[in-house]
């Protein structure tokens, strides 16, 4: 077999990284100046007449997506300390840079992997394994206060829903999803080398007081989020209480999370559902798409330009000590 030689190697090595950073800043600048929905300047205009560019409402909101990402950064190092202990500043960089890396992956599905090569090979399907559970922990607190928070919804607003197809639709998922486990415990197959048993022996063996944690942080991250999405329709001067407006808010956080998406597009989900459940409340459209983009560009954009350092200066691990 012919072997690449070594400069050969770190170039590609070089230009691999250059080339997600690129990618993730033409995908972002596409999103910003090609939104139908939302046209640039309009979007400029409209910020500049609420007065959302104030110092003070700049660094508050700053500050809540500082704390939005810090429980971030902090559940995942819980978390992942049963498989790797790491410090805060290894779990900042490999959080941030695993943002920027899955970008415009579906659903951010490579986060999986951005976050795996951080570790050697024999750390890196638990790594993954543990991935899904922070997600699972943050897509519980999201299902559990959006269904409630939908529920109001529906009673407020008095939605027509045909609730005959809805149960049919649940009756099926869960046939489903029954068969699927039955077939799973039937089985011997494994997930690139990774069987079902040893898969549920991870999560059973798990540490509850850690899973405890994660969903305690999720919870916070989650309240820290959508209060902020509530601060944006109170400088917006958007006349709903917290109550109200939280109702509203958990119901679009649940309907764009069951949605597929690629993650750089996610903005455009959430302003669909946005719209439409805010405008029974009698919200501007504008207005309600102008928050997302805020939103989007707190919580996503902000962050994915420091992870593009961490993912310039990324190196594979050598050992386990170089974590």
């Amino acid at each position: 077999m012919y072997a690449l030689p070594y400069k050969t190697k770190q170039f590609f090595f070089v230009f691999i990284k250059l080339s997600i950073v690129v990618g993730a800043c033409y995908f972002i600048y596409e999103k910003l100046t090609n939104n139908d929905a939302l046209s640039f300047s309009n979007f400029t205009q409209i910020l500049i007449k609420n007065n959302v560019f104030s110092s003070k409402n700049i660094i508050f909101l700053l500050i809540l997506s500082f704390f939005n990402w810090f429980l971030e950064i902090a559940k995942w190092k819980k978390l992942v300390s049963n498989v790797k202990k790491i410090t805060l500043k290894g779990a900042l960089e490999q959080s941030l840079g695993a943002l920027t890396a899955s970008l415009f992956t579906p659903n951010r599905i490579g986060e999986y992997g951005a976050k795996a090569v951080y570790y050697t090979t024999k750390f890196r399907k638990r790594i993954m394994l543990v991935n899904l559970i922070s997600n699972v922990l943050q897509m519980s607190i999201t299902t559990i206060l959006g269904i409630i928070g939908f529920g109001i919804y529906v009673t407020k607003y008095n939605l027509e829903i045909d609730y005959f197809k809805i149960a049919r639709f649940f009756v099926f998922v869960v046939i489903a999803i029954i068969l699927l486990g039955f077939g799973i415990t039937k089985s011997t197959f494994t997930i690139k080398g990774f069987s079902i048993d040893k898969l549920k022996t991870f999560i059973i063996k798990y540490p509850k007081g850690k899973l405890l944690a994660g969903f305690i942080l999720s919870f916070f991250r989650y309240i820290i989020f959508s209060f902020q999405f509530y601060v944006l329709l109170y400088i917006f001067k958007i006349n709903l209480g917290y109550l109200d407006a939280m109702v509203i808010i958990t119901s679009m956080y649940l309907l764009a999370s069951i949605v597929p998406s690629i993650f750089i597009f996610d903005v455009v989900i959430k302003g669909s559902i946005a719209v439409y459940l805010f405008s029974l409340a009698g919200v501007n459209e504008l207005i309600i798409l102008s928050i997302i983009t805020i939103m989007w560009l707190l919580n996503v954009v902000i962050p994915s330009i420091f992870g593009s350092y961490y993912v310039l200066n990324f190196n594979f691990p050598k050992s386990d000590d170089d974590l």
